[in-house]
Parts: structure tokens; sequence; C-alpha cells
């Protein structure tokens, strides 16, 4: 085991991502993208409208668009 392994005793501790969502201060950091983040909050995909930092998204785009600390959604 190399000098530098160092055990926690639980699970990694990612640092938090802060998005805006609805005007709203949210963690996302386990939603890599817009299209885990609609289905982390269980909204449904075929009557919203997504704006990733004021640009309208088409529903085929939200899996290629990865979530960054301070995107406004």
């Amino acid at each position: 085991m190399p000098d530098d392994f160092i055990c926690s005793g639980g699970p990694p501790n990612f640092a938090e991502v802060k998005i805006s969502l609805n005007g709203e201060t949210v963690d996302a950091r386990e939603a890599k993208t817009i299209a885990e983040l609609i289905e982390r909050y269980k909204l449904p995909p075929q009557t919203i409208l997504v704006e990733h930092n004021g640009l309208a998204l088409h529903r085929h785009e939200w899996p290629g668009r990865p979530l960054v600390e301070g995107d406004r959604i």
C-alpha cells in the first residue's frame, strides 16, 4: 500500500458543485449532466423547458451538457 494512501472509512467526499436551479442554490455534485439533474429531481422531461446559462436547450442536448460550478438552470 502506498505511503500516501489515506483510508477515511467511508465513501469519497466529492466537492460540492453549487448551481442555481430556478433561482435557488442547490448542490448538483451527484448529477454530472442536465439529463441526470432532471432525473434526480424527477421532473417530467416531456413538459419542461430547460435553460442552461440563458440558452434554451433541446431535450436531445441534455445528456451532453455537463454541470459546472455556478451554472444557472
